[in-house]
């Protein structure tokens, strides 16, 4: 993946320093974009390690139309938790005895995840994040985004509006109640030479944390929707709006420029789903992924 590490050279060389909604700071440019061939390998980061069952279940999360957190925390995926978590603190009055990122808040959120994962009725209250992304690509307004974007690639491949869009202005002040207004906001599917291609514009990328993830998360769709659509993958296009690393995120961002980069891995979908609806964890596999250790590095909430 050395568009990622270019990517990263680029904000460190021609970043701006700039505020930001959390308050902790951000090196930052405007405008940016690579492309992967999915047919070269899948775009999972040998860098370091990226928790691949945290993007399979998170994908499979949105395809059902899900925004609650308790599927996830179910599934041992972390990576939703700090928002709806703060917001229960904030609702509750515990915020001030918990500050961001000090031990008891750690503490504390380790408890609110146990409650979601066992208490039903408590998850049905506090771990749910409002219409965001699976919502709006199923439910928009009554429209089944991802069905219909399906039966158009097949139907009229050569269609310049293969879209599916997260941004539903009606719902964002909803959404940012107990989560945050969707950052991969827009995609859209290209067919040629039958082959299937897929363009993400993403409004707001943490580069370090959560770039990482969408790469992933977005060529394993573009993969899944070729399968059903009889197609072989093309290219992800990732583009960015406002893409930068957080200042608590520069030590670790030397250290991956540091790794030699490996191999990209395999992936393989289970040949017999033909129904975006069809796959389960277990139909998807990886083979040959290789990477360097995780680095760890704090969320911005």
């Amino acid at each position: 993946m050395q568009q990622y590490h270019n990517l990263l050279k680029h904000i460190l060389d021609c970043g701006v320093e700039k505020g930001d909604r959390t308050g902790t700071g951000t090196l930052s440019v405007f405008g940016y974009q690579f492309r992967c061939d999915l047919q070269a390998g899948f775009p999972l980061l040998t860098t370091k390690k990226v928790h691949f069952k945290s993007v399979v279940h998170e994908l499979l999360w949105f395809l059902r139309g899900d925004t609650n957190i308790r599927y996830l925390v179910q599934n041992g995926v972390r990576i939703w938790n700090e928002w709806p978590f703060q917001h229960w603190l904030e609702e509750t009055g515990q915020a001030k005895d918990y500050p961001k990122y000090s031990p008891g808040w750690k503490d504390r959120m380790k408890d609110f995840v146990d409650q979601i994962k066992s208490d039903e009725a408590f998850a049905k209250k506090w771990g749910e994040l409002g219409p965001v992304y699976g919502r709006q690509w199923r439910d928009f307004s009554g429209v089944d985004q991802i069905d219909q974007v399906i039966r158009d690639i097949k139907a009229k491949p050569h269609s310049r509006r293969l879209i599916v869009s997260a941004w539903n202005p009606v719902d964002i002040p909803i959404m940012v109640k107990a989560g945050l207004p969707p950052c991969h906001v827009l995609f859209q599917f290209y067919v040629s030479q039958g082959k299937l291609s897929c363009q993400l514009y993403q409004r707001s990328a943490d580069a370090f944390l959560g770039v990482p993830f969408n790469i992933a998360s977005y060529a394993l769709l573009t993969l899944m929707v070729a399968q059903v659509c009889d197609l072989e993958p093309g290219d992800f296009v990732h583009t960015f709006g406002d893409v930068h690393l957080y200042s608590n995120h520069m030590e670790q961002t030397q250290t991956q420029l540091a790794r030699d980069i490996r191999p990209l891995p395999t992936l393989a979908l289970n040949p017999s789903v033909k129904a975006i609806d069809g796959f389960s964890y277990e139909d998807i596999s990886l083979s040959g992924y290789d990477p360097h250790p995780p680095i760890k590095a704090p969320v911005a909430v």
